[in-house]
């Protein structure tokens, strides 16, 4: 299929430079006719013999050589559509290279011609050449604007960003076909541009003039092209934008530039990824991959929202061999035909098993001898596993004791547990039970000796299964209600790659015994979260989409923590990855009330909360409500 798309461009460009060649030809013939006739004052009987004869007999050697140096000098391989100022310099470099060659064809030639006939055919065919290679554009432009069009269904755009960026962008924008719209009008802070004209569109203003100059152009669209541009100052514009109601589109990142790709077909909505006001998180991928590079890894829910990025990321390091091992065959499957399409060459193993089965998890350790373990399997919904207690027992605490035990039994070096800061001071049986898992996690690096088991602590991540975007989204869509527990309520966000990013360089960092607590920058509210939804759909809050408040859910709280306070802070190379120190604790009496947890929940118990509140001193739950007459 490729190949057969390569031959079919060919073709087209094939035929594409001929009818331009052709073009051309017919350009040198009437450019030095006319030069000809021009010199004789228009009387075609006037002129002699001999400069007839000397123009055809120069011709065909004019031709030639013009088409020659134009090949050379690549005029036949610009895009018509897009033809531009660099177009404009090849055009120049060419015909300068043409005057040697054609002072030496006439002294080849032993041509005798009127000086002035060479200089007025020279310019005639420059502007011809000039002319032709830019009226296609010129043409496709005209035809747009003259194209009519239903007027409610045209965009009316501003562009915010004055430079080079916006620039490609607009060229793109007023010779596209693609696009119902008209660029109305720019916006720059640089005031020294306001007043002036980019493209044929007015640069109207700065940032506080946004606003104004939608309701004045009555802009239903705004395209945010400074790709240079902090993500502080980004999110700063991106929220006066939202403010006037319309769609927000947003070039990607600066390597557009580079690539000389900002067009419409690299335009993306704005999300609310870009509302975060923090820049994106960094991480050093050479230490990294060098941790991972040749080694065996197991990524334990490997097809859920982080496991599968975790097994993306791991893949670029070149691992020996990537086992994913998850429960649900569906997500394993996605994730495995994923790998298999991006990376051919990975030694990938996917398997179907379950963390609380024994058997199965000792069989899979023992056959791959995995270095490196990613334990992301776990239940996580609060509300769900405030129903079902004892599912989150037997799956997150249970599920990880005998995932530790397996990997400390086959001498595997990493063990790195996916956590969450719900573990922190948890007024949810999920929380509580993580915090089970991270203590499960201190006790077997306190019992092995070859094994460095370690933790990874973070809040919210944007877009992962179940959290609160793809629900927000899926409202709007159905035209509301959005619903919101609180006003009050705050968390803390990550994107997904963020995370996991993080999550292998803290695999790096490990020695032993540690919680690794990721820096989420600044607590976002879940009611500006969803106003700012509704506004980035081009909806307005509490007019079209109604904003419900339900109350918070069992086991929800106000605010997250990211590090209890007995647990103190330490920095790491990475700013953004700090350590909790460990816990003391009796591990003997602990590893003893996981038996009778084991044992309870297995039983189905009424009373599995109260014993993790004895395990977990800082778990506080509510008592539940007894029906009326019990």
């Amino acid at each position: 299929m490729e190949k057969t798309r390569k031959n079919i461009n060919n073709r087209e460009w094939k035929r594409r430079v001929v009818l331009i060649g052709i073009l051309d030809v017919l350009s040198i013939a009437c450019s030095y006719f006319f030069a000809l006739l021009l010199r004789f004052d228009f009387r075609f009987s006037a002129i002699h013999a001999t400069y007839v004869q000397g123009y055809l007999k120069a011709l065909p050697v004019w031709c030639v050589v013009t088409l020659a140096v134009f090949f050379v000098c690549r005029l036949y391989h610009s895009i018509w559509s897009q033809v531009s100022i660099r177009e404009m310099e090849m055009i120049i470099k060419a015909y300068v290279c043409l005057i040697p060659c054609y002072v030496l064809a006439a002294v080849i030639l032993k041509l005798e011609m009127p000086r002035s006939y060479y200089a007025i055919g020279f310019l005639l065919n420059f502007g011809a050449t000039t002319l032709l290679r830019f009226s296609y554009r010129m043409v496709r432009m005209i035809a747009k604007n003259l194209r009519p069009r239903d007027q409610e269904e045209m965009d009316r755009i501003m562009v915010i960003g004055a430079g080079a960026a916006g620039q490609m962008l607009l060229k793109e924008l007023h010779t596209t076909s693609r696009l119902k719209g008209k660029v109305c009008c720019i916006i720059d802070d640089n005031p020294n541009k306001w007043g002036r004209v980019m493209e044929g569109v007015e640069i109207v203003g700065g940032r506080r003039d946004i606003i104004p100059m939608a309701q004045k152009y009555d802009i239903t669209r705004i395209i945010f092209a400074i790709p240079t541009c902090s993500m502080e100052q980004r999110t700063a514009i991106l929220n006066i934008c939202k403010e006037t109601g319309c769609k927000l589109q947003t070039i990607p990142g600066m390597y557009q530039l580079v690539n000389n790709e900002v067009s419409i077909t690299h335009l993306r909505d704005v999300d609310i990824v870009d509302l975060l006001g923090r820049e994106q998180v960094r991480v050093n991928n050479d230490e990294i991959f060098a941790d991972i590079t040749g080694k065996v890894v197991l990524v334990t829910g490997g097809g859920g929202s982080i496991g599968s990025e975790l097994c993306r990321q791991i893949a670029k390091a070149a691992p020996k061999r990537l086992v994913i091992f998850d429960i649900y065959e569906n997500n394993a499957y996605a994730i495995q035909q994923e790998l298999i399409r991006s990376c051919p060459r990975l030694d990938l193993v996917v398997l179907i098993g379950s963390v609380r089965n024994t058997n199965r998890i000792n069989s899979v350790m023992r056959t791959y001898q995995p270095d490196i373990v990613f334990h992301a399997a776990a239940h996580k919904h609060v509300p769900l596993m405030e129903q079902s207690p004892n599912e989150a027992i037997k799956n997150n605490v249970i599920g990880t004791y005998k995932t530790a035990k397996a990997a400390a039994d086959q001498g595997v070096k990493k063990f790195v547990l996916i956590s969450t800061d719900k573990a922190v001071n948890p007024t949810n049986i999920m929380g509580a039970s993580k915090r089970l898992c991270e203590m499960v996690v201190q006790m077997m690096d306190r019992k092995s000796a070859s094994t460095n088991f370690v933790a990874v602590r973070f809040g919210n991540v944007l877009g992962s299964n179940g959290s609160v975007i793809p629900l927000f989204k899926k409202q709007i869509a159905e035209g509301g209600p959005v619903t919101v527990t609180d006003k009050r309520v705050i968390r803390y966000f990550m994107t997904i790659p963020e995370a996991v990013s993080l999550v292998l360089q803290a695999s790096y960092y490990a020695k032993g015994g540690e919680i690794f607590v990721l820096e989420m920058g600044e607590p976002v509210k879940i009611d500006d979260m969803a106003r700012n939804l509704i506004r980035l759909s081009g909806l307005r809050p509490d007019v079209d989409i109604k904003i419900e408040y339900i109350g918070l859910r069992p086991g929800e709280k106000l605010y997250e923590e990211l590090l209890m306070n007995e647990e103190g802070m330490q920095d790491t190379d990475n700013k953004l990855i700090h350590i909790g120190k460990p816990i003391e604790m009796d591990d003997a009496w602990f590893e003893k009330k996981l038996g009778e947890l084991d044992a309870a929940s297995r039983m189905e118990s009424d009373h599995i909360k109260v014993l993790v509140s004895e395990m977990v001193p800082t778990y506080k739950y509510e008592t539940e409500r007894q029906p009326v007459g019990v």
